[in-house]
């Protein structure tokens, strides 16, 4: 069973917990952990055609840091000075560079999570707590795909007279696009509007109303929900003893890696590893199968 066919709980419960760890975890040994799982989930997900926005996205984070490192000037390790006679310190940059590698991060792991919750899953999560913002969640997602495929029709039909953004010079291309860019949001909000009243139209939104659910908790869900608290209760336990934060001002202090602080990064790298680990295992017993069936029709 592969990570994308458990149910929806499961799916919501892993993505809401890995994000929070992204976000407010500042060892760099929690965050390097977390990029290396989400970009083998992200390439595993997507095949090789992921590395483009992997690598788009470490470079983003890479931006970042240096932005940071030039315009926040703390720290008592000079390294060097830029044009205005600010110190740019090694504090600064590797707090800059935690910061980007979180961002980075977290875009990864919510591409993952674009192509494992449908839908249909969140629906089925918040039809009955909120169904306004299932219906919002679930437009948004799927307007995503739609976006993308109006936007290289858009691209098709304006390249055709001349108007493409590859045609031209340079400030006639930037002009194209901005076009493009401007048509395609009108498009968006409309296809949104027409969404919205179709949804309304079949009794989205009356109280009381149940939608049709193709998922079952069964016990290979329970499992990996014990599986999932466990990996929990070893982080949070590195929480409580202050293992996962770093200090940055006036000097770099890191957490020392000691035996109760590898039980925290055992637990929150087997709780990131997980979905990869679903999916590879479950492709390994698909070809497997195969194999077999192979055999037996030969």
């Amino acid at each position: 069973m592969g990570f994308e066919r458990c149910h929806p709980a499961v799916n919501f419960l892993f993505f809401a917990g890995v994000l929070a760890g992204c976000w407010t975890f500042s060892n760099p040994v929690y965050l390097v952990v977390a990029l290396l799982c989400a970009i083998a989930f992200y390439v595993e997900r997507r095949g090789f055609r992921a590395l483009q926005v992997i690598a788009v996205s470490l470079a983003l984070g890479m931006a970042f840091a240096l932005c940071y490192s030039s315009y926040h000037h703390f720290g008592v390790t000079v390294l060097s000075y830029n044009f205005i006679g600010n110190a740019l310190t090694l504090e600064s940059l590797a707090k800059g560079a935690v910061l980007g590698g979180k961002l980075a991060c977290c875009l990864l792991w919510l591409g993952c999570l674009h192509s494992v919750v449908t839908t249909d899953k969140i629906v089925y999560m918040f039809g009955r707590v909120s169904p306004m913002l299932a219906l919002y969640l679930s437009g948004i997602l799927r307007m995503v795909p739609r976006i993308s495929r109006q936007s290289k029709k858009m691209d098709t039909a304006r390249s055709a007279i001349g108007r493409g953004r590859g045609n031209g010079n340079i400030f006639s291309r930037i002009t194209h696009f901005f076009r493009e860019v401007s048509a395609l949001i009108t498009w968006t909000l409309e296809a949104l509007g027409g969404l919205s009243d179709a949804a309304r139209i079949r009794g989205v939104l009356l109280k009381g109303r149940r939608a049709y659910s193709i998922y079952r908790f069964d016990n290979r869900d329970r499992a990996l929900v014990i599986c999932l608290f466990t990996f929990l209760s070893m982080t949070l336990f590195s929480v409580l003893l202050g293992q996962t934060g770093a200090q940055f001002d006036p000097y770099l202090r890191f957490p020392q890696v000691t035996a109760l602080s590898s039980v925290g990064y055992a637990g929150y790298g087997a709780f990131c590893l997980l979905p990869f680990w679903l999916d590879v295992r479950t492709r390994i017993r698909f070809r497997a199968s195969r194999r077999i069936v192979g055999r037996i029709t030969k």
